[in-house]
């Protein structure tokens, strides 16, 4: 064989290989997932479930302080509220399909009400501490 034949040899042979791997990939891309594996879209679904229910906890302990003590916290709260319901949203609009195809279509649906919900706690947190630093002089 000449050195001329090389690449296009080279370039048969891999297109060889790829066009025997394409049935076996889509095979694989068939079978159903388990309960139990963590696919991707059920991992960003943890993530912002994390993100969201942290931004929960940190809203509420900045609205049960006294007035004025939390707005640090608020704003962490307002933060990782809209970044959690944002992650359940691309999440559930990438899903191609429903609960228990792997998607994390349920995750994400739970983390746009996490994300609505810290963001209502950071809200009204952040507004207690307006209020409470209007009053002092």
């Amino acid at each position: 064989m000449s050195v001329r034949h090389l690449p296009a040899a080279a370039a048969a042979a891999l297109l060889g290989v790829v066009g025997l791997a394409t049935p076996a990939a889509a095979h694989a891309l068939v079978q159903p997932v388990g309960a139990y594996t963590l696919t991707s879209g059920r991992t960003w679904s943890l993530v912002a479930a994390l993100l969201g229910l942290a931004g929960v906890i940190i809203g509420g302990l900045a609205l049960a302080r006294r007035a004025g003590a939390g707005r640090r916290k608020a704003v962490v709260a307002l933060v990782a509220g809209p970044a959690c319901a944002v992650i359940g949203g691309l999440v559930v609009a990438v899903a191609d399909g429903g609960p228990g195809t792997g998607y994390g279509i349920v995750g994400g649906y739970l983390d746009l009400a996490l994300g609505l919900l810290a963001t209502a706690l950071g809200a009204l947190a952040l507004a207690r501490a307006r209020r409470a630093q209007q009053r002092t002089p």
